[in-house]
């Protein structure tokens, strides 16, 4: 057991012993509700400017396909014209997917920055009474640690706890 030995650990005399324990971040993502739950917002969205770019650029289709029927009928100069506009029109949807991406961007590092405090004011309130001297993470992407001990995995602990305290949080 973690804790044990971590109490365990800190108890060899007067030389004071580190004590180490780890949380798995891709664990956290894919269990914590109140991660799941922004995750979903930020995909919806995406989803939402990704259908809007691609409404948009059909009307274009469409608006161009109607102006072709005219055929021999259209001016070099109504041509002209048209071909400007258009491709103001595409640009101006260029811009505003830009724009909506941007926010998104925005958006998601906030909730990402809002996770992150939450979790180190969790982990300060949880490790009171554990009394770690370090608690790493870990995950894809993220393992610099070489070894790890899984008798130090405390994500369990650290899921439940923060899917207690969010739902603590959510209700009115």
């Amino acid at each position: 057991n973690a804790a044990a030995w971590a109490y365990n650990a800190k108890d060899t005399g007067s030389k004071k012993v580190p004590v180490v324990a780890y949380v798995e971040l891709d664990s956290l993502n894919a269990n914590v509700n109140f991660i799941k739950q922004r995750k979903v917002e930020l995909e919806a969205e995406q989803k939402g400017i990704m259908s809007e770019y691609e409404r948009a650029y059909q009307g274009l289709e469409a608006e161009k396909n109607n102006f072709l029927k005219r055929g021999n009928a259209i001016t070099q100069q109504e041509a002209q014209v048209f071909q400007e506009k258009l491709m103001q029109k595409q640009q101006d949807i260029e811009s505003s997917k830009q724009a909506k991406g941007q926010r998104l961007a925005e958006r998601g590092a906030k909730v990402m920055e809002d996770m992150q405090a939450q979790l180190k004011d969790f982990l300060n309130e949880y490790n009171k009474e554990k009394k770690y001297t370090y608690i790493l993470a870990t995950g894809t992407g993220l393992d610099y640690i070489f070894y790890k001990d899984s008798s130090l995995n405390i994500t369990p602990e650290i899921v439940k706890g923060l899917n207690e305290k969010m739902n603590k949080s959510a209700k009115p």
